[in-house]
Protein backbone atom coordinates (compact mmCIF):
# COMPACT_ATOMS: atom_id res chain seq x y z
CA UNK A 1 0.00 0.00 0.00
CA UNK A 2 0.87 3.16 -0.59
CA UNK A 3 2.74 6.01 1.61
CA UNK A 4 0.11 8.11 2.61
CA UNK A 5 0.89 12.06 2.20
CA UNK A 6 0.16 13.35 5.28
CA UNK A 7 2.88 10.77 6.79
CA UNK A 8 5.31 12.94 4.34
CA UNK A 9 4.31 16.52 4.14
CA UNK A 10 4.47 18.83 7.19
CA UNK A 11 2.95 22.21 8.10
CA UNK A 12 5.19 23.82 10.80
CA UNK A 13 3.92 27.57 11.68
CA UNK A 14 7.50 29.80 10.89
CA UNK A 15 9.05 27.21 8.85
CA UNK A 16 9.04 28.79 5.07
CA UNK A 17 6.53 31.11 6.18
CA UNK A 18 3.84 27.79 7.18
CA UNK A 19 4.34 26.69 3.82
CA UNK A 20 3.58 22.74 3.48
CA UNK A 21 7.14 21.04 3.33
CA UNK A 22 8.34 17.51 3.14
CA UNK A 23 9.40 15.89 6.55
CA UNK A 24 9.86 19.44 8.10
CA UNK A 25 12.51 20.05 5.74
CA UNK A 26 13.62 23.19 3.74
CA UNK A 27 11.96 21.76 0.79
CA UNK A 28 8.68 22.92 -0.35
CA UNK A 29 5.47 20.81 -2.17
CA UNK A 30 5.56 23.68 -4.31
CA UNK A 31 9.68 24.16 -5.09
CA UNK A 32 8.57 19.37 -6.55
CA UNK A 33 5.78 20.55 -8.22
CA UNK A 34 7.36 23.19 -10.00
CA UNK A 35 10.54 20.97 -10.60
CA UNK A 36 7.83 18.61 -12.04
CA UNK A 37 5.68 21.50 -13.80
CA UNK A 38 9.02 22.49 -15.70
CA UNK A 39 10.02 19.05 -17.37
CA UNK A 40 12.23 17.67 -14.40
CA UNK A 41 11.83 14.15 -13.48
CA UNK A 42 11.38 12.24 -10.65
CA UNK A 43 14.94 10.63 -11.09
CA UNK A 44 16.53 14.13 -12.28
CA UNK A 45 14.88 15.63 -9.26
CA UNK A 46 16.27 13.11 -6.81
CA UNK A 47 19.75 13.19 -8.32
CA UNK A 48 19.61 16.96 -7.15
CA UNK A 49 18.36 16.84 -4.02
CA UNK A 50 19.15 13.60 -3.19
CA UNK A 51 17.83 14.21 0.30
CA UNK A 52 14.69 13.42 -1.85
CA UNK A 53 12.68 10.30 -2.20
CA UNK A 54 10.39 9.17 -5.40
CA UNK A 55 7.67 8.56 -2.29
CA UNK A 56 8.29 12.09 -1.11
CA UNK A 57 7.62 13.32 -4.78
CA UNK A 58 4.65 11.01 -4.86
CA UNK A 59 3.29 12.37 -1.49
CA UNK A 60 3.76 16.51 -3.05
CA UNK A 61 1.40 15.15 -6.02
CA UNK A 62 -1.03 13.33 -3.54
CA UNK A 63 -1.17 16.72 -1.58
CA UNK A 64 -2.03 18.86 -4.11
CA UNK A 65 -4.10 16.19 -5.98
CA UNK A 66 -6.44 16.31 -2.49
CA UNK A 67 -5.88 20.22 -2.00
CA UNK A 68 -7.30 20.78 -5.79
CA UNK A 69 -10.16 18.25 -4.99
CA UNK A 70 -11.22 20.19 -1.62
CA UNK A 71 -10.99 23.45 -3.02
CA UNK A 72 -12.66 23.27 -6.61
CA UNK A 73 -16.09 22.86 -6.86
CA UNK A 74 -18.42 23.81 -9.41
CA UNK A 75 -20.70 26.80 -9.00
CA UNK A 76 -24.62 26.38 -10.12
Amino acid sequence: MATDFRDIITIIPGKRGGKPTIRGMRMTVYDVLEYLASGMTEDEIIADFPYLTKEDILACLQFAANRERAIVAVQP
